[in-house]
């Protein structure tokens, strides 16, 4: 006979299993379970099996349900096993053998475990115990606190258990198996920060260095978010040791480095290939809607000195670019800023390999020719004896991450001394990533001690300029709210370079540091059926060419929105793309369609709206009463009730944010998709769109 704790509520004879009657009964047989070969006081089992006041006759109705478990019991051969339900006065009493229940045997293996002293005998013991499981604790008991409190304190045996197998197979050098284990746990309890540090070192180690720091980025948003505190001890100690390893080109066993690195700080959600997105909450991603550059641009090699692959799409494979510079330390076709030695100016401080902290490449990335171009044009320019600065600036969901990245990743070996990524959650769900948060990760990918990493911002931002003075450094900060953010954070090395991703123009960085802009727009109709195509196939967007450019259009040429799109038509293979065409004219529906699980066009809109004053929110929104999105400044202040000067005002920061379009003087468009979630957001749209998180900027 049987006992069975760690799941349903169960008593089992060989292959058979006792009926042990309602959830009442069940739980009597739970509560003795819980203290065997201990007395239980008749009024314990009341107060735990009614949550309110117990009804006048509950002392009867304990004492049936405990006179029908005696006879199941009975009945299923109790006594051959040792077993006795007995009444003491007032109280009763379970008297078994202890290694009859589940929870028992559970606790016995995991003692005998020794994750790190003897692994090899520890991987079976704790996977022989975790086999025990069968679903939730008490399953099928009442839902009272004592029963709550109950199996919350096994399900915390579990996941301590769950740990230990991570230790035992890391200690084994077998990553991989860690992080399988430890990643479904993380995701059910994504605020348990030692099951989180497992995973972030498992991850290390089977170089998936960026998917360890998303998950310390995710797990502090969800801390700030919803308890209000920081990363603990175990949490920052191991980001910081990731990070250190990384600095030092250490830590790995038995893992080829990936192509893209490890991701950099901001990261919080696992890379989203299909979505166009660096989610504000520090989610990276990219919306791939440009192909590398090509012509004017100058076509890098991989670590192996070869040009990258050429797809089918005519475009060149993210992964091939991604790698290790040439053979002679340099892209081929980059100028030779590119060459020379890898941190031997003075003050450097560093020991072992350079950061490589990109995210991974966009996927299905295309077009762009001449967004990569101009940035090759800025970042290479090695005439002016200053440090190369572009800012890459345009709508939410445009893919300014995906262009910012994947020019990173093509040109990396133009820059061996390392690649810098920060996320800085300027158009985020929480507050934008402060300098000294994203300082001091950086000092510590560079090599500097914890200890040496100074408290104040401005201070970090000097050591910082020190150490990368004489470097060939590129630094990429995505999704900068203002220039205040981002000054602080730039390096001052001639040979240094950085691109900055942002919704605002950042007016301020052309005017004190000589930004380049690189503005991003929407895309056309032949590129946005290449995108549906490279997402679905290309025989499936050329059976209706007509309904694909009716997609791009109803979709205003976002990349997120299209990616978004053809999520909806993968999940729905036997769809046309009239269909979903159809769908999306009706413009009650068209925001909730555009979104993808986290990833969704309102979403991202939201985030921008967000970060407006009251007054421009109100501006936006009576814009959107327009009746084909195009106004002047006029139009506008009758629309809004304000007067000229404060509509011009107003106007001016729209545009600069991107919110608005200035086709020409006094001329102001706003697109479609914005004109909708503006009406949502009044509550004159219907239906609100409330899916997805992700800003896609």
């Amino acid at each position: 006979m049987e006992f069975s704790l760690l799941g349903p509520i169960a008593v089992t004879t060989g292959s058979a299993e006792l009926s042990l009657g309602p959830a009442k009964r069940r739980s009597v047989l739970a509560l003795l379970l819980l203290q065997p070969n201990t007395t239980v006081p008749l009024e314990q089992l009341i107060d735990s099996l009614w949550e309110e006041e117990p009804p006048e006759h509950s002392r009867t109705v304990v004492q049936g349900h405990v006179s029908r478990l005696r006879a199941t019991l009975a009945e299923g051969g109790a006594e051959a096993y040792g077993i006795e339900l007995a009444t003491h006065g007032s109280a009763y009493l379970l008297r078994l053998p202890e290694e009859l229940i589940d929870a028992h045997r559970f606790g016995e293996l995991v003692a005998l475990a020794r994750p790190e002293a003897a692994p090899a005998d520890a991987v079976p013991l704790l996977r022989e115990a975790l086999g025990l499981w069968r679903g939730p604790a008490l399953t099928g008991t009442v839902t009272s606190p004592p029963f709550a409190a109950a199996a919350h304190a096994l399900e915390e045996r579990r996941l301590t258990a769950v740990e230990a197998l991570g230790r035992a197979h890391g200690t084994l050098g077998e990553h991989e198996q860690a992080a399988a284990i430890l990643y479904s746990a993380a995701v059910n309890h994504p605020l348990r920060e030692g099951l989180i540090a497992g995973l972030m070192r498992a991850l290390f180690h089977t170089g998936r260095q960026s998917d360890a720091l998303e998950w310390f980025h995710r797990t502090r948003r969800l801390l700030n978010e919803e308890l209000g505190v920081d990363p603990g001890e175990r949490l920052r100690g191991a980001y910081e040791e990731i990070l250190r390893a990384e600095a030092a080109g250490g830590g790995r066993t038995g893992a080829a480095r990936p192509a893209g690195g490890a991701r950099g700080t901001g990261g919080a959600s696992g890379g989203t290939p299909s979505g166009g997105t660096s989610s504000g909450g520090g989610r990276y991603g990219a919306s791939g809607d440009s192909r590398p550059a090509t012509g004017s641009a100058a076509r890098p090699v991989d670590g192996t000195g070869r040009a990258p692959v050429q797809g089918s799409a005519g475009t060149d494979e993210a992964h091939g670019a991604a790698g290790a510079p040439g053979s002679d330390g340099t892209k081929q076709g980059t100028p030779a800023a590119g060459r020379g030695g890898s941190g031997s100016g003075s003050g450097s401080g560093r020991t072992g390999a350079p950061p490589r902290l990109l995210p991974r490449p966009p996927a299905r990335f295309l077009g762009r020719e001449a967004q990569l171009a101009a940035l090759t044009t800025v970042l290479t320019d090695g005439t002016t004896g200053e440090s190369p600065l572009a800012v890459v600036a345009g709508p939410a969901g445009v893919g300014k991450t995906a262009c910012a990245v994947q020019w990173a990743h093509l040109y990396a070996g133009s820059f061996p001394d390392g690649q810098l990524f920060a996320d800085l959650r300027g158009f985020g769900e929480g507050d934008e990533a402060p300098p000294a948060e994203i300082l001091g990760d950086f000092l510590l990918a560079l090599g500097t001690p914890p200890e040496r990493v100074p408290s104040s911002a401005q201070a970090a931002s000097a050591l910082f300029r020190s150490l990368v003075a004489e470097r060939r450094l590129l630094v990429v900060l995505d999704n900068a709210r203002s220039s205040a953010q981002v000054r602080p954070l730039l390096p001052g090395g001639p040979h240094c370079a950085t691109v900055v991703t942002s919704r605002s123009r950042l007016d301020g960085l052309v005017a004190t540091d000589c930004a380049r802009p690189v503005g991003l727009q929407t895309l056309g109709h032949e590129e946005g059926a290449a995108l549906l195509g490279a997402m679905l196939g290309p025989d499936r967007v050329a059976e209706d060419p007509a309904a694909a450019r009716e997609l791009v259009d109803l979709c205003d040429g976002l990349p997120l929105a299209l990616r978004a799109a053809a999520a909806q038509l993968t999940a729905r293979p036997r769809w046309r793309l009239a269909r979903l065409a159809a769908a999306l004219r009706d413009e009650r529906r068209r925001l909730a369609l555009l979104s993808a699980e986290d990833t969704g066009i309102a979403a991202a809109l939201r985030m921008s709206v967000a970060r407006l004053s009251a007054d421009d929110a109100r501006l936006l929104s009576a814009l959107a009463t327009s009746a084909d999105g195009h106004l002047n400044a006029s139009l506008a202040a009758a629309l809004a009730g304000y007067d000229p000067e404060r509509t011009q005002d107003g106007l001016d920061r729209l545009t600069e944010m991107h919110l608005v379009d200035e086709e020409a003087t006094d001329v102001y468009t706003i697109s479609t998709l914005t004109q909708l979630f503006a009406r949502d957001e009044r509550g004159e749209g219907g239906e609100s769109d409330t899916g997805g998180t992700g800003d896609g900027s």
